[in-house]
């Protein structure tokens, strides 16, 4: 039987100039509603020409005789990937970490279509380099992921960053590649009991009104995490994208006769665990930002937040 040619599917969102055709119908509605707000059409537009010569350009560097497929990132979801699918994500760093959670294994290679607006911490590469790094990663043997992340040995250079997940008592999963939030669907109090492990690995247990708790990774301790670090002048040791362990905070608790705030802050290194057990009608989970991926937490249901089996492997 011949052998499959590799598969390269490629990931992007869409441009907010296509988001504002799509709401508005013409470019000249668009333009006089930006304008009523300040704002011009030519920026968006030139943006929007950036991603879409970057897109143009990755697909061109997928040698003729591979498969090729493309999703957008609303459709991740619905995507079914194979096992020895190459993956390119084109845009932002937020990019990657949305398809990661979908990924078992598979390499990402995040490429920049705007090099100097993004940060670049998970979008490293210039379009002009994905030839090189397609051929590499097809010629080099998908092994397992090593038991400590870091750098793959063998093939082109393949770092694995850890991931967090968050699993119910009902057997409701999530994954994320930055953190994972739990709290009240709206603005109101989160009301839990929060059990969580000191750096000794005893375990303490206190019930908590909060606005919520975060449980990061390494990886997104350049964001979300680090701005609530950041805030409350923590002294926490922040972990590393390829730190087997997380962060975790909680956010703005609130003491009273029956809630406490000594629990707010901790490591947990693998395979250590916190856990929340609802004392609220609803709490939602959600990871990297995506509200509408969520799981529903009810009065005394249990989640547990640990490090992930799986692991972003990105070149």
């Amino acid at each position: 039987m011949a052998t499959l040619t590799p598969r390269v599917v490629l990931v992007h969102r869409r441009t907010e100039y296509a988001e504002l055709l799509e709401r508005h119908g013409t470019a000249g509605q668009a333009a006089f509603f930006l304008a009523s707000r300040g704002r011009d059409l030519a920026g968006v537009r030139e943006r929007d020409a950036a991603v879409t010569a970057a897109r143009q350009a990755a697909l061109a560097a997928v040698p003729a005789d591979w498969r090729r497929g493309e999703v957008e990132r609303s459709d991740l979801d619905r995507f079914l990937f194979a096992p020895d699918d190459l993956i390119v994500c084109v845009g932002q760093d937020g990019l990657v970490a949305n398809v990661a959670k979908y990924l078992d294994g598979q390499p990402v290679i995040g490429v920049d279509p705007e090099p100097g607006r993004n940060p670049g911490i998970l979008v490293r590469h210039a379009v002009g380099e994905l030839a090189g790094l397609l051929r590499a990663a097809a010629g080099a043997a998908r092994g397992p992921v090593p038991a400590v992340p870091g750098q793959d040995h063998g093939g082109p250079a393949v770092h694995t960053a850890t991931m967090v997940e968050a699993v119910s008592d009902d057997g409701q999963r999530l994954l994320a590649l930055n953190e994972i939030y739990v709290g009240h669907p709206s603005h109101q109090t989160a009301r839990y009991q929060l059990a969580a492990p000191d750096h000794a690995g005893t375990l303490h247990t206190e019930r908590q009104a909060s606005s919520g708790v975060l449980v990061g990774t390494g990886t997104g301790c350049s964001g979300w995490c680090r701005s609530v670090w950041q805030q409350r002048s923590s002294h926490l040791p922040l972990p590393t994208p390829d730190t087997a362990g997380l962060v975790w905070f909680v956010r703005e608790a609130w003491p009273s006769p029956s809630t406490s705030t000594n629990l707010v802050e901790g490591l947990l290194p693998a395979p250590a665990r916190i856990e929340v057990r609802a004392e609220s009608e609803r709490l939602i989970v959600f990871g990297d930002g995506i509200e509408t991926d969520t799981i529903t937490l009810t009065w005394g249901q249990r989640l547990s937040v640990g490090v992930a089996a799986r692991r972003l492997r990105l070149l």
